[in-house]
């Protein structure tokens, strides 16, 4: 299959040179009926224009054959492609030696998630531990519980982990568990039984693993859902497989099972934070980090059976952000505003004030980063919208954020966007020297 796309690739050219091509043959035919109608001068005309497209189109090819590098030779990328269509892994992970990717795990995932570093150590292990060979193979490759308050990066860390491990987010399978909640909706993860409704549809969760087996599924909520589904998780996270309605065996040693919770939270929330506190001395520090954690446990145990906390590889506590975390996390989404602002071919700047001033109205240490999405939307992304629809912005320009008095209230202030224009390009003239009379 590898050999038969190469060929295809081989001889298909691109819309450009198929264009080229086509006028090509308009011209040559043309030609051919200028000079069967004796018209001598309009037949030099098109022959002219032909040799002129014809170069034209055999610089094009030619350039096209040795940017795309095609050979008439089967290499290892030609089968990893093919591979990578069929399984859904992609081929940068096929081709990478996956010693040196886990190797740098910490580092690519901190890049996306700010202020959990103790979380992703544990993840990056625990998958290290599976990867290298010393973990029962018939389970998955990890089974999480991620415990924390809203907005602390939970989720953000699933996806980060399917981008990471399969470089694809869409690799992430997100489930909610509240749709759980009674006990007849199992039929909808597994699948309808024979002579039930939806029987030839399959299940949400088995036919989405069935079709892609490498995947990062996430149940989010998971102490919402029925204790039934739970017990349907048992044998998912001990022996990576489950037979769904229609009796067909549904592989997961190859997917990441994450599950979160805000179980233990309440416990935490006296004095403000889950984890760390500000304002304490280190000794103080742990032991409220372990008095908290204790109290953490307690809740799980009130909630789950022992056998289903017992089949869970790591239970990971994620910290309340802090507001260096948040600082760090409005530059991440800034930078996202200003990717969607390069299609209108403007950049961005954020200053070191206005940055202050959008972390002081942004942070919520109950609410996590959530918050901050929201202030970023009201103040920064609702006023640039309406700027450019009036047009006061023009392509190639810079938009400064700073910190303005409001005009309607001096003793308040508010963001304002300057605009500073693209520079415009010097052109050095050719000098011109007076000869000698």
């Amino acid at each position: 299959e590898a050999a038969a796309k190469l060929r295809v690739a081989l001889y298909t050219m691109p819309d450009s040179l198929k264009s080229l091509r086509d006028r090509l043959a308009k011209l040559t035919a043309e030609e051919e009926a200028a000079w069967a109608a004796r018209d001598y001068e309009r037949a030099a005309s098109f022959k002219v224009e032909r040799i002129t497209l014809q170069q034209e189109f055999d610089v094009a090819r030619t350039a096209w054959r040795s940017e795309t590098g095609l050979d008439e030779v089967v290499s290892e990328s030609d089968i990893a492609e093919v591979v990578a269509t069929w399984t859904g892994i992609p081929m940068t992970s096929l081709l990478e030696e996956e010693a040196q990717k886990l190797l740098r795990m910490e580092e690519e995932l901190e890049k996306r998630v700010i202020g959990q570093k103790e979380a992703i150590e544990v993840l990056s292990d625990a998958l290290r531990r599976s990867r290298s060979g010393l973990k029962n193979p018939r389970r998955p490759i990890g089974s999480f519980l991620f415990l924390g308050s809203s907005g602390v990066g939970k989720t953000e860390l699933a996806k980060a982990l399917a981008e990471f491990l399969f470089d694809d987010e869409d690799a992430l399978l997100r489930i909610d568990m509240s749709e759980y909640r009674e006990r007849h909706t199992v039929s909808r993860l597994m699948g309808a039984p024979p002579g039930y409704v939806g029987y030839d549809e399959g299940g949400q969760l088995s036919e989405a693993v069935r079709r892609r087996p490498y995947r990062v599924i996430l149940f989010d909520e998971v102490e919402k859902a029925h204790p039934e589904v739970w017990n349907t998780l048992l044998q998912i996270m001990e022996d990576g497989r489950l037979t769904d309605g229609q009796g067909h065996a549904v592989d997961f040693r190859n997917s990441v099972i994450i599950m979160t919770s805000n179980i233990g939270t309440s416990y935490a929330k006296r004095g403000g934070a889950l984890g760390f506190r500000s304002g304490l001395d280190e000794d103080n520090l742990d032991a409220e980090d372990r008095q908290l954690r204790d109290q953490i446990e307690r809740g799980l145990k009130d909630t789950f059976r022992p056998e289903f906390l017992n089949r869970i590889d790591e239970i990971i506590i994620f910290h309340t952000l802090t507001k260096e975390d948040v600082r760090q996390i409005v530059d991440l989404q800034l930078h996202e505003i200003s990717n969607r602002l390069a299609e209108h071919d403007l950049s961005v700047v954020l200053t070191d004030p206005a940055r202050d001033w959008v972390v002081e109205k942004g942070y919520d240490p109950q609410y996590g980063a959530r918050p901050m999405r929201r202030t970023l939307q009201r103040f920064v992304e609702s006023p640039m919208s309406k700027k450019l629809l009036r047009g006061e912005f023009q392509p190639g320009d810079t938009v400064l954020i700073v910190v303005e008095p409001d005009p309607d209230n001096p003793e308040q202030e508010i963001l304002g966007f300057e605009r500073q224009p693209q520079a415009p390009i010097a052109v050095e003239l050719p000098m011109r020297v007076a000869s000698e009379s």
